[in-house]
């Protein structure tokens, strides 16, 4: 990990589209822990005023705003599921604003341990070596299906595209330190939670007080 990266301990949260990552993030956050929302962090650059829509709009064209001045998400997407050029023309922009906005806010962070959460922390490397311990919410890829056609009025086929760029459940749960099972309901991630919490919390005061030995 690089110590200039985060205050304290971290922990890079992941998992596959509708694996609930947003969920137990939130339930971290309600025991104490500062969550750096990749996503959250994302969508604030792509919005309306956003600070990479200047560059992302020079680069797509006005096209890819919507009527309010967004980014246009599914038209972008249509386009960089389809041209892979594309799709790193889109990451060039957005992903060093993100990695700043997210470095921001950790230094900044005043929970008890940092929570990374980041979508494609897996795949996007770097991210591994950068934090303490990775934490993958793990569900059945059907499970995965269902929400997410739920949630956002997708088809299975879309789903299924999108999953199909991501890594591999398998992938995620070899490079896990910690997994959270999300097959069921809210009742069964809060035991799991309130466990991992208290483990976090050990290790974020032992290595408070390793930093204060070396003052």
């Amino acid at each position: 990990m690089t110590q200039a990266a985060t205050p304290c301990f971290s922990i890079g949260l992941t998992g596959g589209i509708g694996c609930g990552k947003s969920t137990v993030a939130s339930l971290f956050a309600a025991r104490g822990a500062s969550v750096v929302d990749t996503d959250e962090i994302a969508h604030s650059l792509t919005a309306p005023g956003g600070a990479a829509m200047p560059a992302l709009l020079a680069e797509f064209g006005t096209q890819f705003a919507d009527a309010r001045g967004a980014m246009d998400r599914a038209k972008m997407r249509e386009l960089v599921f389809s041209d892979g050029a594309a799709k790193a023309r889109l990451e060039a922009i957005l992903h060093p604003r993100i990695r700043a906005a997210t470095l921001a806010a950790a230094a900044s962070a005043s929970g008890s341990y940092v929570i990374f959460a980041v979508p494609l922390l897996v795949e996007s490397g770097g991210w591994v070596e950068r934090v303490n311990r990775v934490l993958v919410i793990d569900c059945l890829e059907s499970l995965q299906v269902t929400r997410v056609m739920q949630r956002n009025g997708l088809s299975e086929a879309q789903v299924k595209a999108i999953m199909a760029t991501q890594a591999t459940r398998a992938m995620r749960l070899a490079a896990a330190d910690d997994v959270i099972d999300n097959n069921g309901d809210l009742a069964a991630l809060e035991p799991q939670i309130a466990v991992l919490h208290e483990v976090y919390l050990a290790f974020s005061k032992r290595m408070a007080g390793m930093a204060s030995q070396h003052l």
